[in-house]
């Protein structure tokens, strides 16, 4: 069997579904649901052999599974230049198992949630036109209608397949140009899945964000991000002069070279190497792709998207790829650090982790919509993995990034099988029970939950082992031994992290609490949720899955003197597996009670709180959120997320806009480029006129005189040509007389 060849076929395809639904597919939703399916089974399949195989071979971190391709030649000979490659080491098979895993369940959920659905949009309608059948208006002045959600599906399967094959392709590349493209092809897909419903409006709230706007915002936020990934990248490859993995990553000499090589001595930049300042430009990749404080406010209006391509970007793709970059870049961010001491780069990005972690998690404690409460928890997470990075945690940040994709993934899916479910219970209230609801009712709002938890079993268990994984529930969760080794690390390596991420780790169990109590607790707040259903088994059955791995994933990292289970279980084979990865492998933190016990007091205290709040005594309807009588000010300034969004359009969209309108376009195009422009067809028009002048009054008026001319000379010689003989020998002979005379006169009388 050849391994090599089976790599470069994991991500074909997805990719190949792109353009066959696209081309072949595109009017039908049954066929581009099977292509797209079928496409990505096939490459979990792929996948799975490769990985089995990886996970066979002996020393594989030093016998990684590659191939490559010159791609580019430059220099003196044709072997020279850059190449296209693929690379399965520890890390890459990894990434193997949860990408293809996720991926897979997501599509097969969107099959049953893009199958139906209705969300508003906006008709323009000319002045005393009459309006479509349906319409409304609302107060803002705009004739709604409902819009079939469903009308794009093919499209919309074809897009998520795009997104798939460049994770992929990211995933097995094994080189940064590689990876940057398939980076690239995320951004893409990301703004047209965002933006997918991009004709969506919300009634009576004019200002709110929309899908198109959402998706604008998050492309053009990835790309400042991406400029300053791309100038690290560029600076690596002329530094190096290749951008292969292994030939950076696992070559002393070459990290060395980085290490020595002096930046602009500058104090308080404290002594940085080329390879910190590498690092630091690569980082601001991961900070825009993973959402990190401060380019974070993309994320949570990516909710604008349907939800499975929340669930895409959340776990099986967009964000997973930031933090997987500085995993797999970690021994040039932390060339330098030798156990103790961390360099600048390693502090800069401990600090962002940490403080996007407790900062995000704030705020999701005063979120209303399901969704976005799952996004700050992402931001959140994310954070911890950066921080785990940061503080040198390798092994840690890596069974973070599998455990988080996989609970992550069935949160959001289990979100919108909620939201699925009170919609539909919205339409049956009012078609069967005339129940009327306000034209801005919102299926997402937590608030308009409640009681679901009979309604949709599946959902609501499933949905509770993935909250319970995110919190770190003790002992039977993934999420909770992940976090863990986080924690632990933190706690033997940075107190001030360790304090931080503990305070978060909180506040996410109580915010995961709250979000379980306000949807499924209690008794329904509103007709919705009454009236809620959802048996679809295409979105049940991911659901199950995700929850079985949300459960068991985490055994393969248990450390190895944790009591009873550490060799019960192995010896943690996925530290001793993952850690071949690196030139060096990493040493295996002691363990220690006091974290664990941290570890175990914030999960379970976080989810003691949130159910003293929100499910032993469950919200009724319209009841304020009891949190905020608690915090006052505080909860209103979580809710509007610090002003953060606000703020940024004073200092950046503002600016920016009018900057756009009056300087681009008014002063250089309109003034500057148009006036030249203009100035050069008025003379080139002057010209030509000047030209016609010179042409009309010269040349064709000379012409003309001499014709005219001509004409009244010929017109004198008319009367000489008379025709009559008679006279002409009269004129001859009268001539010859004249002739004669003048003869005679010269010769005899001069």
């Amino acid at each position: 069997m050849n391994l090599e060849l089976l790599v470069w076929l994991i991500p074909l395809p997805p990719l190949v579904a792109f353009f066959v639904i696209l081309l072949f597919a595109r009017g039908s939703k049954l066929a581009s649901d099977l292509v797209a399916v079928v496409a990505i089974l096939a490459t979990w399949a792929i996948a799975i052999i490769v990985l089995i195989s990886a996970l066979t071979t002996p020393q594989l971190g030093q016998n990684p599974i590659e191939a490559s391709l010159l791609w580019l030649p430059l220099g003196p000979t044709a072997e020279t230049g850059l190449r296209m490659g693929v690379l399965i080491d520890p890390l890459g098979a990894v990434m193997l198992f949860f990408v293809p895993l996720t991926a897979t369940m997501i599509f097969i959920y969107s099959t049953g949630y893009m199958a139906s659905g209705h969300y508003w949009t906006e008709v323009k309608a000319s002045e005393g036109d009459p309006l479509p059948e349906g319409a409304v208006v609302d107060e803002a002045g705009r004739a709604l209608v409902r819009f079939d959600a469903t009308a794009w599906k093919a499209r919309f399967m074809a897009f998520i397949s795009l997104f798939a094959g460049g994770m992929l392709l990211l995933s097995v590349a094994d080189n940064l140009l590689l990876l940057f493209i398939g980076w690239e092809i995320m951004g893409f897909c990301s703004y047209a899945l965002i933006g997918f419903w991009h004709n969506r409006v919300y009634p009576n709230e004019p200002k709110r964000i929309t899908p198109m706007l959402a998706g604008i915002k998050a492309f053009m936020t990835t790309r400042v991000a991406d400029v300053v990934m791309l100038l690290g990248i560029a600076w690596l490859y002329s530094f190096t002069g290749t951008l292969s993995f292994r030939a950076i990553l696992y070559n002393e000499a070459t990290l060395h070279a980085l290490e020595a090589a002096a930046f602009p001595n500058i104090a308080w930049l404290g002594g940085l190497s080329v390879a910190g300042a590498i690092g630091l430009l690569l980082f601001a990749g991961t900070v825009g792709k993973s959402a990190q404080f401060p380019l974070h406010t993309w994320l949570p209006d990516a909710m604008e998207g349907p939800t499975p391509v929340s669930a895409m970007i959340h776990a099986a793709t967009m964000v997973s790829a930031g933090v997987y970059l500085i995993i797999r870049m970690f021994p040039l961010l932390t060339v330098g650090w030798h156990g103790h001491g961390f360099t600048l780069t390693m502090t800069v990005i401990a600090a962002v982790g940490a403080f996007t972690a407790l900062f995000a998690a704030t705020i999701a404690l005063a979120q209303r919509d399901i969704k976005k409460v799952l996004a700050y928890s992402t931001i959140s997470q994310l954070g911890f993995m950066v921080a785990a990075i940061g503080i040198g945690a390798y092994i840690a940040a890596a069974f973070h990034l599998m455990t988080h994709a996989i609970f992550k993934a069935l949160l959001f899916l289990g979100s919108g099988s909620v939201i699925h479910a009170v919609e539909h219970g919205e339409e049956h209230a009012h078609h069967h029970h005339g129940h009327h609801f306000p034209l801005d009712f919102d299926a997402q709002d937590m608030f308009n939950m409640g009681g679901l938890w009979k309604r949709i079993p599946v959902t609501a268990w499933t949905f509770l082992i993935g909250g319970l994984a995110l919190s770190g529930f003790p002992l039977i969760t993934a999420g909770f031994w992940s976090k863990d080794e986080i924690l632990l690390d933190a706690y033997l390596h940075s107190p001030v992290v360790f304090v931080v991420l503990a305070t978060a780790a909180f506040l996410t169990a109580f915010y995961t609490m709250r979000q379980i109590g306000l949807t499924f607790a209690g008794s329904p707040r509103t007709h919705a949720a009454e009236e809620a259903t959802q048996t679809d088994w295409r979105m049940n059955l991911p659901l199950g899955v995700l929850a079985v791995f949300a459960l068991v994933a985490g055994y393969i990292g248990v450390h190895q003197d944790f009591p009873v289970l550490g060799r019960l279980l192995g010896s943690n084979p996925f530290k001793n597996f993952v850690g071949q990865t690196l030139l060096e492998k990493p040493e295996t933190p002691p363990f220690v009670f006091v974290p664990l016990l941290v570890s175990i007091g914030v999960a379970l205290g976080g989810l003691f709180v949130g159910w003293l709040i929100y499910v032993r005594k469950p919200l009724a309807a319209g009841q304020e959120d009891p949190l905020k009588t608690f915090l006052g000010p505080l909860y209103t300034l979580f809710e509007r997320k610090y002003y953060i969004d606000e703020l940024y359009d004073l200092i950046f969209v503002r600016p920016s806009r009018w900057f756009a309108e009056r300087v681009a376009y008014q002063l250089i195009d309109r003034g500057i480029i148009d006036g030249f422009l203009h100035f050069v067809a008025r003379s080139a028009e002057w010209t030509a006129f000047r030209n016609k002048d010179f042409d009309t009054h010269v040349i064709n008026a000379g012409a003309d005189e001499l014709v005219d001319g001509i004409g009244k000379t010929g017109e004198s010689f008319r009367y000489v040509q008379s025709g009559r003989i008679q006279q002409y020998l009269a004129v001859a002979v009268a001539g010859l007389l004249m002739l004669a005379a003048v003869f005679v006169w010269t010769l005899f009388l001069r």
